[in-house]
């Protein structure tokens, strides 16, 4: 993944217009934002609007596109949401329909986009200290999963945090919580460490969402909250229409990591 860490933002998004890429983007454009991106008709935008502020640790918002414009203009001005990002699902009545590499069929005039943060932004600064990220390791998604811990409700809006978990090793537990403290726009500090059954995980191996990581001895499995959580959400509530990226698909916008850190 070294030739896609240092590509830019606009270079991988074109390589993934052009369908040249449509595999998970971690380890890409290294030290450009991550977000996780969810598409409603604009009766119900408003609803998810308020679910998201509701609900900050999940799914806080980094852009929201005015009704029928495909445009991000806060975080990628030149992008184009319907074809920028590898893989897309199409949720019919909480049904998963469809997985397609672009939208442009299924763009309709009253949609509103919303580009979520995604934990990928703080895997290079837990690299960069030394703490392996083991789904970049072993060039695969990272691990989600559904919780049994509730988001608050907004408007027809409800369903269950989905987490995604990186195993660390016992001694850097405290650093990759200090380290991702510093980005609470893309998730921030873990919301769990340790057994996974304390948050209605019985099957560590078997993952909702993504894929199976190893995990090592002398690791502890870490659980932040995770962007997925809106198609968990769609599929618990069954909107008309709704379309999500395909988890751990991102869309790399130009708005650099740093920029949502804080000291």
């Amino acid at each position: 993944m070294s030739e896609f860490a240092n590509m830019s933002p606009a270079e991988v998004r074109a390589m993934i217009r052009r369908n040249e890429w449509a595999k998970p983007t971690s380890g890409m454009a290294k030290g450009f934002t991550q977000a996780n991106l969810a598409i409603l008709k604009k009766d119900i935008a408003f609803d998810f609007l308020l679910f998201c502020q509701r609900n900050p640790k999940p799914c806080p918002v980094l852009d929201v596109t005015e009704a029928g414009s495909p445009v991000p203009r806060l975080v990628a001005p030149a992008a184009d949401i319907r074809t920028d990002i590898p893989r897309y699902r199409i949720y019919r009545h909480g049904e998963l329909v469809d997985e397609v590499t672009d939208i442009l069929t299924y763009w309709e005039d009253d949609m509103v986009a919303f580009l979520i943060g995604c934990s990928f932004t703080f895997e290079h600064p837990l690299m960069n200290s030394g703490i392996p990220v083991r789904h970049i390791e072993e060039n695969c998604n990272v691990a989600m999963y559904k919780t049994n811990i509730p988001c608050i409700q907004a408007g027809r809006f409800e369903g269950p945090v989905v987490v995604s978990m990186r195993p660390i090793p016992e001694k850097d537990v405290v650093r990759a919580v200090q380290i991702t403290s510093r980005f609470p726009s893309v998730h921030g500090a873990p919301i769990h460490i340790g057994n996974p059954a304390g948050i209605g995980i019985n099957d560590i191996d078997k993952p909702d969402f993504g894929d199976r990581v190893t995990i090592k001895a002398g690791e502890v499995p870490v659980f932040w909250a995770c962007g997925v959580t809106p198609q968990a959400v769609a599929m618990q509530i069954k909107p008309e229409l709704m379309i999500t990226h395909a988890p751990g698909h991102m869309f790399i916008t130009d708005i650099q990591d740093e920029k949502f850190s804080v000291l």
